[in-house]
């Protein structure tokens, strides 16, 4: 076998101890031995005899393969690919993220920002000026150049087959079975279909599949270690881990993939008691450089370009503070507020948890509990968003004519909310979500009330200044704590239902936790006439601080992505859905009169690759029992194969599969396709490892088998390139391809 000699030429035959080697005569005896070559050969006609085209193919052939499926691969991802001028599926999203870019404007979204970065870059250089608002199934205006935005977009998932055929290759797999798994990725439809729109999916892809290269080629240098390329090959995959993650957090699953490869290889390091304790230091410290402080900060560096490029106040700006909303260009956050909070003015407070929103009240009641004025967070300007900051009862009415009085740490205010004339207001009556909180409300007015309107302020920090004497505009962050309960004013992340609007329910929490970020409130923007207006802006918000502050609210924003069960999502699908292509989805309308994209994968592919994951399983529950019982067939060449050749692409796939099955948000076909690349992995494993006896006795007979495969693959791609390259005309005329009822291209 040829795992028994360790690293070998990908392409070879595998059979006995032979490597591939370039076409010389061959002097073998029956038993394998090297023999005398016969003396009677005439040296000089050796040299002077040319190769043969078939052997120079041969010879050449880890080239003109892999540039020969990336021509095809353009093809299939870029052909008719501006046929359809409407703005299709999750363009959407993707193409106005891109538009905020050229026009310099903040927003916020779920996913990291490098993709949609990119996506902006391509509109610059397609000379598009950001207008177009991308609303679906909008046309395209004539002077944006989407198809030029498209093209950029596919050529990510047209680099994904070289970047497969490598992979194969270095994965050590058999030249067919390189092939096999290329053209699989290459005529995968729901590749070549979601690679031709303005999404991100291409991009994910595409940095998935160069991590796993770059893990497996760094694999193949183990016995290099500390060499040059060695290290080029660790910081390439630190880069590459860096960028998947900074596209869409599903990069994280092939991040733990490194991870897991890395903390395996390191422990067997540990346990090589020969390594000098020096070398296993260096081997930490460079895996510690290479896939923890180089990712880090590639993703931390897309973050930072983000915002350097974002510097106008845009629909985002509620989600970040209010410090880093005052230095927007363009801002209303903080503009001619004065600096200091006084008794008698009006301000909005902003909750400073992360992705906090500003306290609100309206006029609308708890349908339980109090049944008070409700009390919430709210994440975008409105009216009642604005409280008048009032003495306490103890002190008398407020009178605007006497002095100014600027309350600080330790003071006892009122809060007047300024549309209702209600004071904020709490009791020990359960909050109508978090039980164990008390509610917060709206009641009575500047004259009636009681001790429970008193809230006692605690200043935590301040950006600006050390004193904590007075409140100022932006910069001091503080706690009001209930005077009578004891308990501390708090935004979570808790939604109302529906009959709150579903905003975020405020509540009064009993624990007295300084160090939790959504009982610390700020003021963000601030009115008085007497004051004189200051300049809040002048003050930075360090990146650490929004860096975290954006990936909490992100988070916090991912999580609340759950199905609504009050809404029907025809697009939507379910996780085991997806493995047997059950499904798939339609992603636009189908009129007649509008050019149609199904996303549906190649039966051959996904059905193939999903047989493959329990086929495998099988060959290692096989092997095992033979194990037990004392049989030890395998050598230790064979058994690394397996390990690194096959366990490893099925961890993969396990690792992108699985937490779909645990998420509560809604889920679409498109989640899959990462972890269909590492079940087309296990694929050509298993393939190359069934074969194995097949290539060594009969490599004609071998290469038929695969012959008939790739027909296959190939052969269902052509059948169903009307889903990829756009179906023109009534869609009754594909009903040959709805081969299921959930395959809707038809109804």
């Amino acid at each position: 076998m040829a795992f028994e000699d360790g690293v070998q030429a990908t392409g070879s035959a595998q059979d006995g101890h032979n490597l591939r080697r370039r076409n010389v005569p061959d002097h073998t005896s029956s038993n394998g031995n090297v023999t005398q070559a016969p003396q009677e050969v005439d040296n000089k006609k050796l040299q002077k005899s040319t190769p043969s085209i078939l052997q120079t193919l041969d010879e050449w052939e880890f080239l003109i393969a892999p540039l020969l499926f990336t021509l095809v691969s353009f093809f299939t991802r870029m052909y008719k690919i501006g046929l359809s001028n409407i703005v299709t599926w999750d363009e959407a999203h993707f193409g106005k993220f891109g538009s905020h870019y050229l026009k310099r404007e903040f927003y916020f979204d779920v996913h990291p920002p490098l993709g949609k970065m990119l996506v902006g870059l391509s509109g610059y250089m397609a000379g598009y000026n950001g207008s177009f608002e991308f609303k679906s199934g909008e046309t395209y205006p004539e002077e944006l150049n989407y198809t030029f935005m498209r093209l950029f977009n596919s050529t990510f998932g047209a680099l994904c087959v070289p970047v497969a055929y490598y992979t194969a290759r270095e994965l050590n797999f058999r030249r067919s079975t390189v092939w096999l798994v290329t053209l699989m990725v290459l005529c995968e439809n729901s590749y070549a279909t979601i690679s031709r729109f303005i999404l991100l999916d291409s991009m994910l892809l595409f940095f998935t599949f160069t991590t796993v290269l770059c893990w497996a080629r760094f694999h193949r240098l183990q016995n290099q270690s500390f060499s040059p390329e060695w290290f080029f090959w660790l910081f390439l995959s630190g880069i590459s881990i860096g960028c998947v993650t900074s596209v869409k957090w599903v990069g994280l699953f092939c991040t733990a993939l490194v991870g897991l490869y890395t903390a395996e290889d390191l422990w067997n390091k540990f346990g090589d008691l020969k390594m000098p304790k020096t070398t296993l230091a260096s081997h930490v410290v460079a895996r510690v450089a290479g896939l923890i402080v180089v990712p880090l900060l590639v993703y931390m560096f897309s973050f930072w370009v983000h915002f350097l490029v974002l510097e106008n106040s845009g629909p985002g700006d509620a989600q970040m503070s209010s410090l880093f909303q005052a230095n927007l260009r363009g801002t209303e956050v903080g503009k001619d507020s004065p600096l200091e909070v006084a008794h008698g003015s009006r301000a909005t407070i902003k909750n400073m948890g992360y992705g906090g929103g500003l306290l609100h009240s309206h006029v609308q009641t708890y349908p339980e509990g109090s049944q008070q004025q409700q009390v919430t967070c709210y994440h975008h300007k409105d009216a009642n968003n604005d409280w008048f900051f009032y003495p306490n009862r103890n002190e008398g009415l407020y009178n605007p004519e006497a002095p100014l009085v600027f309350p600080g740490d330790k003071s006892v205010i009122r809060l007047i909310h300024s549309q209702t004339g209600r004071n904020l207001h709490s009791h020990a009556v359960s909050a109508p979500v978090t039980k164990g909180d008390y509610e917060v409300s709206s009641y009575g007015n500047t004259t009636i009330g009681d001790e429970k309107d008193h809230w006692t302020v605690e200043v935590v920090s301040d950006a600006a200044s050390r004193d904590r004497s007075k409140i100022r505009t932006l910069t001091t962050a503080f706690r009001l704590k209930h005077t009578s309960l004891g308990c501390y004013l708090r935004a979570g992340t808790v939604n109302l239902p529906q009959w709150g609007f579903k905003q975020i329910e405020v509540t009064c929490v009993k624990q007295n936790n300084p160090r939790d970020v959504y009982t610390h409130w700020n003021v963000e923007a601030h009115w008085n006439e007497r004051l004189p207006a200051g300049d809040p802006g002048s003050y930075k918000s360090p990146f650490f601080r929004d860096f975290i502050h954006l990936n909490v609210a992100m988070m916090t924003s991912n999580n609340a992505l759950v199905p609504d069960p009050d809404k029907q999502d025809d697009l939507a699908s379910h996780f085991w859905q997806w493995p047997i292509l059950h499904v798939g989805l339609r992603m636009c309308g189908w009129d007649d009169h509008i050019v149609k994209y199904f996303l549906l994968g190649n039966p051959a592919v996904y059905w193939g690759s999903t047989l493959s994951l329990f086929v495998f399983g099988g060959l290692v529950t096989w092997y095992l029992i033979r194990w037990q019982r004392g049989y030890d067939e395998l050598k230790a060449g064979e058994i690394d194969y397996i390990h690194y050749g096959g366990l490893y692409p099925v961890a993969g796939w396990f690792l992108h599969y699985l937490p779909f099955v645990a998420m509560a948000r809604v889920t679409y076909v498109h989640h899959y396709y990462p972890a269909l690349y590492f079940a087309i992995l296990t694929t050509g494993f298993v393939l190359d490892w069934v074969t194995r006896p097949l290539a060594r006795k009969n490599r004609r007979l071998e290469w038929v088998v695969y012959g008939l495969l790739y027909l296959v693959v190939i052969g269902l791609f052509v059948l169903f390139r009307a889903i990829v390259f756009g179906m023109q005309g009534k869609h009754q005329q594909w009903s040959y391809l709805k081969w299921f009822d959930k395959w809707r291209i038809t109804d």
